[in-house]
């Protein structure tokens, strides 16, 4: 994957209204469906209480839990298949494009602590690997105003450039292939 010029603002004001659609489609699809399974399936709202004694009047609520949780479910399955269709869309493409980025980081931290092994070693993939990894990270830390690591995350780059400045390699994220990370 390349690294993509991405415009904060209008990558933070899609992210946003899509969040919020996402909460206000999936609590009224979540009451929608709760609604309709329990209209259809159960016996009653309420049912009479038949004590054997003079409070039958009385009346017990029935629990409808399991109508309720299968609507909760239905609804997430709708949201996610309207999100997966929608997806490719102009509308998504900065947000699609950063949660893409966020799967690859995924998958490089669960093979970071072998790649930094080998790029210490100096294995050109690994190097090119890290190189990506911190200049992703660093975008990724920007569109979503995570700066309380970007320090941390600056002196890795700064020891990376200062590697590649000995062994008198030229990388860039570019080069980065995600079958790379099949070695690791």
């Amino acid at each position: 994957m390349k690294l993509k010029e991405i415009d904060k603002v209008l990558y933070r004001h899609r992210l946003n209204r899509v969040i919020i659609a996402f909460i206000a489609g999936l609590t009224l699809l979540s009451l929608g469906f709760g609604s309709l399974l329990i209209w259809l399936f159960s016996e009653s709202h309420l049912v009479e209480s038949i004590a054997g004694n003079a409070d039958a009047g009385q009346l017990e609520p029935v629990n409808n839990f399991k109508y309720n949780f299968i609507g909760v479910v239905l609804a997430l399955l709708s949201c996610a298949a309207i999100l997966t269709r929608v997806k490719s869309s102009k509308y998504f493409h900065e947000i699609y494009y950063v949660w893409q980025m966020k799967q690859i980081h995924n998958l490089i931290f669960r093979r970071l602590k072998k790649i930094k092994s080998a790029a210490e070693q100096d294995q050109l993939e690994a190097l090119i690997i890290l190189n990506f990894y911190y200049q992703s990270l660093e975008q990724v830390y920007l569109l979503d105003d995570n700066t309380l690591t970007m320090s941390s995350l600056r002196d890795k780059q700064n020891k990376l450039k200062q590697q590649l400045a000995e062994k008198n390699l030229n990388i860039s994220a570019e080069q980065f292939d995600k079958a790379m990370l099949l070695s690791y």
